[in-house]
């Protein structure tokens, strides 16, 4: 499933960049550090490689 905004793509790629063992997990924020506890590796690539043309900044929660 890809991104479905700027914002979850960044955020996607910071969590993958801990898991991977990149950056540290103490750095993460947010979103980043809900999706880093929550997500695989293979979905956060899924998530971190949508392309980021026509994709929105933020997309509302009010859908849930």
């Amino acid at each position: 499933m890809p991104a479905q905004s700027k914002a979850q793509q960044r955020a996607a790629g910071a969590a993958l960049s801990a898991k991977r063992g990149d950056t540290k997990v103490g750095d993460l924020q947010g979103a980043s550090k809900d999706m880093y506890d929550s997500m695989t590796e293979e979905e956060l690539e899924d998530y971190a490689s949508t392309d980021l043309d026509g994709l929105p900044e933020h997309v509302d929660d009010d859908d849930d």
